[in-house]
C-alpha cells in the first residue's frame, strides 16, 4: 500500500509539472482547478436578492460531471496556455501571486496579429419583447468591439493603480448572421436546451450567441474551451443587449463578460474566495463578486479590488477593462494548437 501511495504521489507531481521539450523548465500547474463551489454560491446569491448571475462556473461543473474527459482537456489547454505566457514573459506562466514568473503583461509581440471572430446570433423568441430587433444585435457588436479593443470611453475613469493595466486585446467581432426562431417555450434554463433545439453552426470558426429568456435571473454563461462542440458558444438574457429592459445590466456587458469565459476567463475572485486565483497575475486576488458601482478602493483579501474589470459583476456602466494578463490569457487560445486556433487570421 505505501509503495502504491508513493506511485500515486509521483505520477501526480509529474502531471502537475510537465516539462516543456525544448529547455525541459517546467510549467507550474500546482494551483489549476477545475470544479467550484459555484453551485452553492450562485443559488445563494439569487437567493439573496442579488440581481445578477452568471452561471458559467456552474455550466462547467455540470459538464465536467457529464464528460469525464473534459477536465483532462482543460488542462492540457492550462498547460498549453501557460506554456504560451512563460514563453512571452518568463517564469512559469500560472499567474499566481502577481510575481514577475506570471502574465501580468504581454511581454511582446505573439504574431497572432488583430484577430476577428465571426459570430452567428441565434434569436429564440416566444413573444415581441424577446425577438431583439437588428439595431440591439448591431449596438451589441460595437459594444463588444469596443471593449475588447478597449475603445469605449469609460477608461478614463481608471484609478492611477490599474489604468496602466488596461488592455487592447486585439480581439475584434464581426457578424456573419442572424437566425431568428419562434418558439412557444418562455424559458430555456442553463442546460444547453436552446442550443440542442437550434445547433450551433460551424462553432469551430464561429463564435454562436444565443439570445432568449433564460430564466431564473440568470443573465448569461458561456462554455470555456474544451467543450463539446456541439454546445460551444454563449447564451445570452434577451434584455441584456443594449437597451433592453434588465438595467442596470443592459448595455450589453452581459455579453463581453461571457465571451471572456468562452475566451478561457475565469470571473477575479477565481470561483473559491481568496484561496483561490484566477489564473492571471495583474487581476488582484478578491473573495468574492462585486455588485453596483463600488467606490474605489473596495479591499478585499489585503488588496484593492478590480471591480471595473469585466469579470467582476458591477453594473454594466461600472466595469470597462481587461488587463494586459487577461489579453495574454485570451490570446494563447487561439495560437497553433490551441483550441480556438482555427479563429485566428
Amino acid at each position: 500500500m505505501a509503495a502504491l501511495a508513493l506511485l500515486f504521489a509521483s505520477c501526480n507531481d509529474d502531471q502537475n509539472s510537465i516539462p516543456t521539450n525544448d529547455d525541459q523548465s517546467k510549467i507550474d500547474m500546482s494551483d489549476f482547478y477545475v470544479y467550484t463551489d459555484a453551485d452553492i454560491d450562485e443559488a445563494a446569491r439569487l437567493a439573496e436578492g442579488k440581481s445578477k448571475a452568471c452561471y458559467s462556473m456552474v455550466n462547467l461543473n455540470r459538464m465536467l460531471n457529464e464528460n469525464p474527459e473534459l477536465e483532462q482537456n482543460m488542462f492540457d489547454i492550462e498547460y498549453n496556455s501557460r506554456k504560451f505566457i512563460a514563453a512571452k514573459k518568463g517564469g512559469n506562466g500560472n499567474g499566481n501571486g502577481g510575481g514577475s514568473g506570471g502574465d501580468g503583461g504581454t511581454g511582446g509581440g505573439d504574431n497572432l496579429g488583430v484577430i476577428d471572430i465571426p459570430v452567428y446570433v441565434h434569436v429564440v423568441y416566444s413573444n415581441s419583447s424577446e425577438n431583439v430587433s437588428d439595431q440591439q444585435i448591431n449596438s451589441q457588436m460595437s459594444v463588444l468591439n469596443e471593449d475588447f479593443r478597449a475603445t469605449n470611453n469609460d477608461t478614463n475613469q481608471a484609478p492611477s493603480e490599474f489604468a496602466g493595466l488596461i488592455a487592447d486585446s486585439e480581439i475584434t467581432f464581426s457578424l456573419a448572421g442572424v437566425f431568428r426562431h419562434s418558439n412557444s417555450r418562455t424559458s430555456w434554463g442553463t442546460n444547453d436546451a436552446v442550443k440542442a433545439a437550434y445547433p450551433p453552426v460551424t462553432p469551430n470558426t464561429h463564435l454562436n450567441i444565443w439570445v432568449c429568456n433564460i430564466g431564473g435571473g440568470i443573465l448569461g454563461y458561456a462554455q470555456f474551451p474544451g467543450g463539446s462542440s456541439s454546445t460551444d458558444g454563449v447564451v445570452l438574457l434577451y434584455s441584456s443587449l443594449p437597451g433592453g429592459s434588465a438595467a442596470p445590466y443592459n448595455e450589453g456587458r452581459t455579453a463581453t463578460h461571457e465571451v471572456g469565459h468562452y475566451l478561457n476567463l475565469r470571473h477575479i475572485w477565481g470561483d473559491g474566495r481568496c484561496r483561490q486565483d484566477d489564473f492571471v497575475a495583474d487581476t488582484p486576488s478578491s473573495d468574492g463578486p462585486n455588485y453596483g458601482c463600488p467606490s474605489y478602493p473596495t479591499v478585499n483579501c489585503r488588496s484593492n479590488d478590480m471591480t471595473m474589470n469585466y469579470m467582476d459583476y458591477v453594473d454594466d456602466a461600472c466595469m470597462y477593462m481587461f488587463t494586459e494578463g487577461q489579453k495574454t490569457r485570451m490570446r494563447s487560445i487561439f495560437a497553433s494548437g490551441g483550441p480556438r486556433s482555427a479563429m485566428a487570421n
